[in-house]
């Protein structure tokens, strides 16, 4: 058989690699054309072939196609180049699952996916699990947290699927520098410095997940030329053991799924298996009780209980994204007393929502990739007295699948009477659309003089890569 591996931009080439690593026949197509030398190299050692789909009319028998869950083709118009062969389709979501279905079955595995909150969860769940040393990929890096201490293994990497693999042979070299990765044979038990793992995955799991969890669809947007959808592609999450979702994304969605063990949390839903019972925000410390009832764990256990809980989550969202980390916890067994102290000491992530103190000000910065209306929204409603604050507003676009609706922003920003500054291509194209005209400041860090040469407080909502913003 061979295996088409379609999109080298999007973990690709370590897709091809790692199946050529195995015997298997493996061609590509770069269907992007953003192919790097290095790689075309490291594809030529595996005699691996560039191919485009009109080549295929060169090949016969089985033909087992590979490719991203946002691929602009349909499986269709791939057979139409020729109608011969015999066709399988697999996702690279599930082409990374069938390469790693017999990795680290020892240790507690969570993937984590959904439109909102996705790296803030991860980091709080890396705080519950430290002493179990997590292996973790994340917007943020390749990471693993050896004994509490961080070890970054590779900054600038994408959530893309085949990404989960390249963190596992990274963390692999780094115990092993001395040794070639046997493909198949991942690790080495003895040798393994990490004892759990959390993989942050954009639009759906692999399905090697103990835990799959799916935190919202707060939008769902558009993929592949339209052809789907976030909530489409998020559907993977169903193939984990144990699945922890978002009740009201499961009952618009999902209500088709037939899984064993589903378990819901939701900030007003009592019929959820776990739900907001009361809540107090704050800026500072956001007080919650909470209700879970018969909630399915990986060992096939049934946990009902209730817990009062004190964190860093000042609004909604934040406090919802709390609610999936404690479920899925919950569902892993974690003591109750762990799970509270823990999630008390986590105090939010840079680029993420994060408060500190500047001189007199307080600064609160929402700074993500993913930023788009409902967030912007959501990111103004957790100031309760928005007179003590600049509200700067603004970003970069193209940076995700997911837009901004500038007409509903400006028309959002309209109804605040508040201090708005608009910065970055966002904030000069929202500036265009709004009736009030707002001041426009080319340099977002100059927002941050603003707000301290007049002994204001700021909140400062960016939609980039922190990355791009973190050397200021």
């Amino acid at each position: 058989m061979n295996n088409l591996v379609i999109d080298l931009t999007h973990g690709g080439v370590k897709i091809a690699i790692s199946l050529a690593k195995k015997g298997k026949n493996v061609i590509a197509y770069d269907i992007y054309n953003t192919l790097k030398s290095i790689d075309a190299k490291m594809l030529a050692i595996y005699n691996i072939d560039l191919i485009q789909l009109v080549d295929l009319a060169d090949f016969k028998g089985d033909m087992n196609v590979i490719y991203p869950i946002h691929l602009p083709l349909t499986h269709e118009e791939i057979i139409s180049y020729n109608p011969n062969l015999n066709y399988t389709f697999q996702t690279h979501h599930e082409i990374i699952g069938e390469l790693l279905k017999d990795w680290a079955l020892d240790i507690p595995k969570i993937e984590i996916t959904g439109v909102k909150g996705k790296t803030s969860s991860v980091f709080m769940l890396k705080d519950i699990l430290i002493d179990e040393n997590p292996l973790i990929l994340s917007s943020l890096g390749s990471i693993i947290y050896e004994n509490g201490k961080k070890i970054i293994l590779k900054r600038n990497i994408s959530i893309t699927p085949a990404n989960i693999k390249e963190t596992i042979d990274l963390a692999y070299k780094i115990a092993n520098p001395v040794c070639q990765i046997a493909e198949g044979v991942v690790e080495s038990e003895h040798l393994r410095k990490y004892n759990s793992a959390i993989f942050e995955s954009s639009l759906g799991v692999s399905g090697i997940g103990d835990v799959g969890v799916l935190l919202n669809i707060a939008e769902d947007y558009p993929i592949a030329k339209g052809r789907s959808s976030a909530s489409e592609a998020k559907r993977q999450v169903f193939r984990c053991k144990t699945v922890v979702c978002e009740k009201e994304s499961f009952d618009r969605y999902y209500q088709n799924i037939k899984h064993d063990k589903v378990n819901t949390f939701s900030l007003t839903d009592s019929t959820a298996n776990l739900y907001l019972k009361n809540v107090d925000y704050s800026l500072d410390e956001t007080e919650i009780d909470i209700v879970y009832n018969n909630i399915k764990t990986v060992n096939d256990n049934v946990i009902s209980g209730e817990m009062k809980l004190k964190m860093f989550a000042p609004g909604k969202h934040n406090v919802s994204n709390v609610l999936g980390v404690i479920l899925t916890s919950i569902a892993l067994e974690i003591p109750q007393d762990k799970i509270i102290n823990r999630i008390k000491n986590y105090k939010g992530i840079p680029g993420r929502t994060n408060k500190k103190q500047i001189k007199n000000s307080i600064i609160i910065e929402e700074i993500n990739p993913g930023i788009n209306t409902k967030a912007i929204e959501e990111s103004v409603n957790m100031i309760s007295n928005l007179d003590d604050y600049y509200v700067a507003i603004g970003g970069d676009y193209g940076i995700t699948c997911e837009e901004i609706d500038e007409d509903k922003v400006s028309e959002f920003l309209d109804s605040l009477n508040s201090k708005i500054i608009l910065t970055g291509d966002v904030g000069k194209s929202i500036s265009q659309k709004t009736s009030e005209k707002y001041p426009v400041i080319e340099n977002y860090n100059d927002v941050y003089d603003i707000a301290l040469k007049n002994n204001k407080n700021l909140l400062f909502i960016y939609r980039s890569d922190y990355r791009k913003l973190s050397q200021r």
